[in-house]
């Protein structure tokens, strides 16, 4: 017991860093909900590879402990280096400064990779509930960044290498989740930007390759969500991989406590190796 408890005093805390070294851009305070921000979580075997951790909450709060820590530690457990985004929240944000937050987390990562010990080509993003409407939205609004910016930061690419997207949000048009739609875009939102965030309609070939994890019994955000993207990613010919369960319940997780559910990581394990980004790239 003590043993235990002494290490984990030594184990050193994550680090933390603000998106934006100054107020961020549209700022509605300095409290901690007006700093975006990312921990990182290195890992001890590095495989070169980078994943950007979104997590859920219906755009009004975020999971942080089993969609946030607890994912990154199983990536490091893969030799893979963890980002845990915490991005701003509505009602209070609105589009677009969800999606800013976490371009902008991208573009930092992959400036940084070298420090990181990462490959530019290896960053993924993996998003929760409507974490996964925010990294579903950089899998199909990504850009190649702004070379006239003053900012180095912004210079470098938002897109990510790969998507896991785990009982994600997806279409504000069908199978709307209601909550994240309002908090992401208020209470009379323009038609055209639910149009323009119902990501099955803007999936092309330079989408990702993607993971796509749900339960059939969700209650809270509808399977059709996962269904609709996959058919979109199908389509336009993007490596894809679903995986829907016939029960379980809305934001399990890694769902440890499941003898069924808890087979879903191994599942992600295989097709993350399938592509080599378990293992050190080739010189």
């Amino acid at each position: 017991m003590f043993a235990s408890t002494l290490a984990a005093a030594a184990e050193p805390s994550p680090a933390v860093v603000r998106l934006w070294p100054d107020a961020a851009p549209g700022a509605q305070g300095t409290a901690d909900e007006d700093i975006p921000k990312y921990t990182v979580y290195p890992a001890a075997s590095a495989s070169h590879t980078g994943v950007l951790v979104c997590p859920g909450g219906g755009y009004h709060n975020l999971a942080m402990d089993h969609e946030g820590v607890q994912i990154a530690k199983w990536l490091n457990g893969y030799g893979v280096t963890a980002f845990v985004l915490q991005y701003r929240l509505g009602p209070k944000y609105h589009h677009p400064i969800e999606m800013n937050d976490a371009k902008r987390a991208m573009r930092m990562i992959r400036a940084h990779a070298r420090e990181y010990g990462l490959d530019v080509n290896r960053i993924g993003i993996w998003g929760f509930s409507a974490g996964g409407h925010l990294a579903s939205t950089i899998s199909t609004h990504a850009d190649n960044g702004d070379m006239t910016s003053p900012d180095t930061i912004e210079k470098y690419p938002s897109r990510a290498d790969f998507a896991i997207l785990a009982y994600p949000v997806i279409s504000f048009v069908s199978f709307a989740h209601q909550g994240s739609l309002e908090n992401l875009l208020g209470s009379h939102p323009d038609p055209a930007l639910v149009e323009e965030l119902s990501n099955e309609k803007h999936v092309t070939q330079q989408t990702p390759p993607t993971f796509l994890f749900a339960t059939s019994d969700d209650s809270v955000v509808p399977v059709e969500n996962s269904i609709l993207y996959y058919q979109a990613l199908r389509k336009a010919n993007v490596p894809v991989e679903m995986h829907i369960y016939e029960h379980g319940a809305h934001g399990v997780g890694l769902a440890f406590y499941d003898p069924i559910l808890s087979t879903w990581p191994a599942r992600l394990a295989d097709w993350m190796r399938s592509h080599g980004w378990l293992t050190k790239p080739q010189k």
